[in-house]
């Protein structure tokens, strides 16, 4: 049997971090141990009724059992446009500000690719969502680390970057809610990112992958709020986190129509749009499904309150999230965030992911996925505090 070497565009690709995770979660579990796997990002509930219904009957229409339109149903970027106004109060032109995806992963990687040549330089958080690096990688681009430390409550400090590379940079990465943090940004930050990136002519691309799920009563706030963001960027938004969709891959780009021309020509020779049925779905989750998303919300927040006091209960004084559905929470002293991880998995049996796969920066903490029961993740604080750390 031949053996075909790849590419040099896959052998620079980046490791996956979590692979070697999910491996070590295996192996615990094929010892015949329960893990309570707090490592992971996937959405532990069903997807709302209403919006299952809708794929059955739009499965069932032979108008979707042809080739959709490549650039995306006009049914379902009319509904985006709708929402971002309804929810945000936010102006689209369905046509011109919004790009249908493939899952908002797929929109963070072909970014790169759609804006930026060999060595152009991509500015990207740490911590931060490792997939960004893919599609540096993917594009060949440099990337400039922009730190997230608690002392600016994670959010990255333009100060700090280098005039030089600011002016080089074309591309930044913001996630608010964020991954890994739980950190939100207010409407004044976003403000003063279209104030830098308008002065050294960069592209802001915004991964609102979280921006359904906020906390003691405060709404995410859309980067397209603040005033000449679309003048500038573009915001991803998933319906994978609000509607419980992650398994369905599909979002949309909203925002600069170069950006959203830029992305639909790539994906005009990458594919012909997705199964029509799941776009009704989509435009169903969009328009009809408020109700669902706040109980959502809700059951995330629930989460959140009864882990973060049972942490606090066993010793372990940690900050909660005020975003997202994922906890970001400091390591003891003497322990890296991979040992202490190793720790958690082998001896409590609870996995969670170590900061530094998330970047430099993410070292000391270790992340917290709130995708199980209230149960379960007070069973896990009880199963830590047997390690007598605390």
């Amino acid at each position: 049997m031949l053996t075909f070497e790849q590419s040099q565009l896959l052998k620079h690709l980046p490791t996956q971090f979590f692979a070697s995770l999910v491996e070590k979660v295996n192996h615990i579990k094929a010892e015949g141990h329960d893990v309570i796997n707090l490592g992971q990002g996937n959405p532990d509930k069903p997807t709302p009724v209403n919006i299952v219904e809708r794929l059955k009957s739009a499965a069932d229409n032979p108008n979707n059992h042809r080739y959709p339109p490549f650039r995306g149903k006009r049914n379902l970027k009319q509904a985006a446009a709708d929402f971002y106004k309804k929810e945000y109060g936010v102006d689209l032109d369905p046509e011109k500000h919004i790009a249908i995806l493939f899952g908002g992963k797929a929109g963070l990687v072909e970014l790169p690719q759609c804006l930026l040549n060999p060595g152009d330089v991509m500015l990207v958080p740490d911590p931060g969502y490792p997939d960004y690096w893919s599609g540096a990688a993917l594009a060949n681009a440099k990337m400039e680390m922009m730190p997230l430390m608690e002392e600016n409550d994670f959010l990255p400090s333009y100060d700090l970057i280098h005039k030089e590379i600011a002016d080089k940079a074309k591309l930044m990465i913001l996630n608010y809610p964020n991954n890994p943090t739980g950190a939100v940004a207010d409407i004044g930050f976003f403000e003063r990112t279209v104030e830098f990136a308008a002065n050294h002519h960069i592209c802001v691309c915004h991964d609102f992958a979280y921006g359904g799920i906020g906390f003691d009563g405060k709404k995410p706030v859309s980067f397209l709020q603040a005033a000449g963001a679309k003048d500038i960027g573009v915001e991803i938004y998933t319906l994978s986190k609000t509607f419980n969709m992650a398994g369905w891959r599909i979002a949309f780009a909203a925002g600069n129509p170069s950006v959203i021309e830029a992305i639909n020509l790539l994906q005009d020779h990458l594919y012909v749009s997705l199964f029509g049925a799941i776009q009704d779905a989509a435009e169903e989750a969009l328009s009809n499904t408020a109700e669902a998303a706040k109980q959502i919300n809700d059951m995330y927040e629930l989460r959140r309150n009864v882990f973060i006091s049972s942490l606090h209960e066993i010793g372990w004084h940690v900050d909660a999230p005020k975003g997202s559905f994922f906890a970001w929470l400091k390591v003891p002293s003497g322990y890296t965030s991979e040992s202490f991880a190793d720790l958690l998995l082998e001896k409590a049996h609870v996995a969670v992911a170590p900061g530094i796969g998330f970047g430099q920066y993410g070292e000391g903490y270790v992340r917290v996925g709130l995708l199980t029961s209230e149960e379960r993740l007070q069973e896990a604080a009880a199963r830590i505090r047997k390690l007598g750390i605390f």
